[in-house]
């Protein structure tokens, strides 16, 4: 890609949700150039003037459905940054328009078997153009994808190998999901009723692994009693798309936590017949797929984001009983207050550093230089527990 872009990155999607909260987010970021899209100037005059951001910040006109737009606003730019899902319903044109021009990309997607047909539709054009793909930037699935690389690292550290075995297990958490991940959720389902294909996708933990196929591994779906964590454990929502994508960051990385490595991910709810019921309510309560679902666009309030959190553990364990511990916490909700920040740093990082090519995540493109940044401005901590 050359260097004569105009814009280091441009938030597509900038009028909804959480576009505007990323745009608030990078209105801050001094020596960043950057811009807005969206489908209406005048919707994103709007938000700019709303957000305080600066009256000469640059608007772009775009739309999903005009794709000679996308291709003329991408060539401006090194990064696009998109919220405007779901992407198996708006993202087609706008990932193909930055294959073709060598632009990298960053989303929140959450839909695999989508991102399974982009990996083999643009993975060899993208190495050959040097586009890098980066799915799945906010809290699907950053805290996991990196919360394994750096526990792995450590391992690897203490005790000259990677650990076979990985638990994720969330400790605690405050928030929502986003209307963003509702409908994409609908948008999954209403594909799978299709395309019989799409189902494998769903069910097949190495489906986004690249071909490589490795060891049974664990449904995380039913409630159990983890006697190593003293706590009842029970399914978690966005399992199914975050182990995916921890496990093509292996295969990325050249099967780096080992060929036989084994992950799960669930949420702890406590011990004695408390956590038991409790594990049990969750497990047979759908947290998405209702009436009562966010709609696209809508959002907590301020006062909501910022009381918001998360704690996520992960644990690493061995056939001969070794074990290490790492924990990986968010200071804001993570459907929203993170999940911006999050996919903000993300675009920057993506700016600020060159790398190869391809259909990739977040901890095979940027590992620990966005682990760093994380850190350093969005509130995130990664800390080895004893």
């Amino acid at each position: 890609m050359s260097d004569a872009r105009e814009f280091d990155i441009i938030v597509y999607g900038a009028t909804g949700y959480t576009g505007r909260l990323v745009a608030e987010y990078l209105k801050s970021k001094t020596g960043l150039t950057w811009a807005m899209a969206g489908r209406s100037a005048t919707k994103l005059a709007e938000v700019r003037d709303l957000i305080g951001a600066a009256a000469d910040t640059p608007l772009i006109v775009a739309d999903a459905s005009d794709p000679a737009s996308l291709d003329a606003m991408v060539k401006r730019t090194k990064v696009v940054l998109t919220t405007v899902g779901p992407y198996q319903l708006y993202g087609n044109e706008l990932v193909e328009a930055c294959v073709a021009n060598g632009t990298d990309y960053t989303d929140l997607c959450g839909e695999p078997a989508w991102m399974r047909q982009k990996i083999d539709q643009h993975e060899e054009a993208a190495k050959a153009s040097g586009a890098r793909i980066v799915f799945s930037a906010g809290f699907d699935s950053i805290p996991f994808d990196l919360g394994v690389l750096m526990l792995q690292k450590h391992c690897v550290e203490t005790f000259g190998a990677p650990a076979p075995r990985v638990k994720g297990r969330v400790r605690a958490m405050k928030g929502t999901f986003s209307g963003g991940t509702a409908a994409s959720l609908k948008a999954t389902m209403a594909a799978a009723s299709k395309d019989p294909a799409v189902i494998g996708y769903l069910t097949n933990p190495f489906s986004l692994a690249g071909g490589f196929e490795g060891p049974a591994q664990p449904a995380g779906n039913k409630p159990e009693y983890d006697e190593s964590l003293g706590s009842w454990a029970t399914s978690f929502v966005m399992a199914p798309i975050n182990t995916k994508n921890v496990h093509r960051t292996n295969a990325l990385l050249g099967q780096a936590f080992g060929a036989d490595f084994v992950y799960d991910e669930m949420m702890l709810t406590g011990p004695g017949e408390q956590g038991e019921a409790m594990a049990k309510h969750v497990a047979s309560t759908p947290m998405m797929g209702g009436d009562n679902d966010p709609k696209p666009g809508e959002g907590p309030s301020k006062e909501e984001r910022d009381t918001g959190f998360y704690d996520v553990l992960f644990i690493a364990e061995y056939p001969d009983g070794r074990t290490a511990k790492l924990s990986v916490k968010g200071d804001r909700d993570p459907g929203y207050g993170s999940t911006s920040k999050m996919i903000s740093e993300t675009a920057i990082a993506l700016s600020e550093n060159q790398g190869a090519g391809g259909v990739t995540t977040p901890g095979a493109a940027l590992g620990e230089t966005l682990v760093d940044r994380l850190q350093k401005y969005a509130g995130l901590s990664f800390a080895v527990e004893g």
